[in-house]
């Protein structure tokens, strides 16, 4: 079972519920399994209840994102190697241009390098996700993959010229060398356990945008349509863009709270070492003042 939990602090007891109140905007806190249930309380509470609410059939992350990146990975060659348009009504000779072929190389890297930081690069904050997720991702990348090599393979597709073919394939390999060291600056952020919470990652792109691991995903994709150039291809970019964005837009207003909450936390300790300081010049005047009326006695 997976359980999550919010705290909520009362006169007397300290209450962990599950799910979060209708109309509250908290997000629930996850349970590590490396942590007691006291380390979630004041300390101090009298009694504890939680409420457990069981999730359904759960993955790993690493499961999920296996499943969903080796569907493209295996379908695009497929459609480079195998002679399946003779199942669509195409007889003829099949000639493969070289831009063809480099983005055989491009997709195949892409994905296999997705696979390897899924085990390799990434820390997750969750342990699992629903199993529905499987499927429904595993339709979008499978069925966009085949989509977009049917199409880049076809006996009919037209090539771009050789210096539109470089410079997209040029600027897509960048992007995915950069999107690489995005991940790694993510995974510096976290535990070996995944454990970090939400941080403001800071150095090269992120010094321009908060989420340079999605900026540099949905340019490398651009590069390969600029290659490669195909209706399919850029209907993907599109989605693909559109999905990031909001997902970027949710992380920007997550880690802009968390700025604020720190700059708040910066306040509450400095005006508590301001009054600190004041105590102990006060406790000082009075031995002063003690000390001057014993000299004169």
């Amino acid at each position: 079972m997976y359980v999550s939990l919010t705290a909520k602090k009362y006169p007397s007891r300290q209450r962990l519920t599950l799910p979060v109140q209708p109309g509250s905007k908290e997000r629930p806190v996850v349970l590590n399994y490396k942590k007691s249930l006291k380390d979630y309380t004041i300390g101090n509470s009298e009694t504890l209840t939680v409420v457990f609410k069981d999730l359904g059939p759960q993955v790993s992350y690493r499961t999920l994102f296996f499943c969903e990146y080796l569907g493209p990975l295996l379908l695009y060659p497929v459609f480079y190697y195998l002679p399946v348009y003779q199942y669509f009504g195409y007889k003829g000779e099949r000639v493969i241009h070289p831009v063809q072929t480099y983005a055989l190389y491009y997709w195949c890297f892409h994905y296999a390098k997705r696979i390897l930081e899924t085990f390799f690069v990434h820390c997750f904050s969750h342990a699992t996700s629903p199993l529905s997720n499987v499927f429904r991702n595993c339709a979008y990348y499978w069925t966009f993959g085949s989509y977009i090599a049917y199409y880049v393979n076809h006996p009919l597709y037209t090539p771009v010229n050789d210096l539109q073919m470089k410079i997209g394939f040029g600027f897509g390999i960048l992007c995915q060398i950069s999107n690489f060291y995005c991940h790694i600056i993510l995974k510096n952020l976290r535990s070996p356990g995944g454990e970090g919470g939400y941080q403001i990652p800071r150095g090269f792109l992120f010094n321009i945008v908060t989420c340079a691991n999605y900026t540099t995903e949905i340019y490398q994709w651009l590069g390969f349509n600029i290659a490669t150039q195909t209706v399919a291809g850029y209907i993907f970019l599109v989605v693909a863009t559109f999905i990031m964005t909001n997902w970027a837009l949710a992380k920007h207003r997550r880690l802009k709270k968390v700025c604020l909450l720190s700059f708040l936390y910066f306040k509450r300790f400095v005006a508590n070492l301001i009054f600190r300081l004041h105590h102990v010049v006060c406790k000082l005047n009075i031995w002063i003042q003690k000390a001057l009326l014993l000299v004169r006695i």
